[in-house]
């Protein structure tokens, strides 16, 4: 007999009522390898995205019953995911180690450099996607946030592969003008 699967909303609305733990291990266990990508695509460090996936998946525990479905959880979930990120890239930042007094110049540049770099580019893409069309930043944040694949989109959205290929290609274009606007 197959087993009906509960959306993320049936899910929490049990956790506010019941069964809190066995809820937890579900959203867990459907968003987990995500959202380490995810941050993994952020931070380009395993072992920082491993980390930074559980304190997450903390803080979502903390904070699941602010949860007011005004979104799809999933929505919900990557914006604290990438509001974390973006917090520990700039802490990252502001710890750095203290400096032997025989290091110079050229090299605190270098060990600088690359972070502010990341950062900027971060928020640059963030003000981009606030001015692409809902639609567009949505079917973004689907195939590459949450990580659908072409055929789950179509189903989504009703159309055929080629069409989503070309949504896709279009908002990334759109996209991409808008970055580099925001870049300068």
């Amino acid at each position: 007999m197959k087993k009906a699967v509960l959306a993320d909303e049936q899910v929490i609305a049990q956790y506010q009522h019941t069964h809190a733990s066995a809820c937890l291990e579900i959203l867990y266990k459907r968003y987990v390898d995500r959202v380490y990508h995810y941050c993994l695509t952020l931070i380009q460090d395993e072992e920082d995205a491993q980390d930074y996936t559980q304190e997450i998946f903390i803080k979502i525990l903390t904070k699941l019953d602010t949860f007011q479905n005004r979104s799809k959880f999933s929505t919900w979930l990557f914006s604290i995911s990438h509001h974390y990120c973006i917090d520990q890239i700039r802490l990252r930042k502001q710890i750095q180690p203290a400096v032997d007094t025989d290091t110079s110049a050229n090299q605190l540049l270098l060990i600088s450099e690359p972070m502010d770099s990341m950062e900027q580019q971060l928020q640059s893409l963030a003000l981009a996607m606030t001015y692409l069309p809902a639609d567009e930043a949505n079917l973004l944040r689907l195939k590459y946030e949450q990580g659908l694949s072409i055929q789950q989109l179509s189903q989504q959205y009703y159309v055929t592969h080629s069409a989503i290929k070309m949504r896709l290609k279009r908002s990334r274009e759109k996209l991409l003008a808008l970055y580099q606007l925001a870049e300068n």
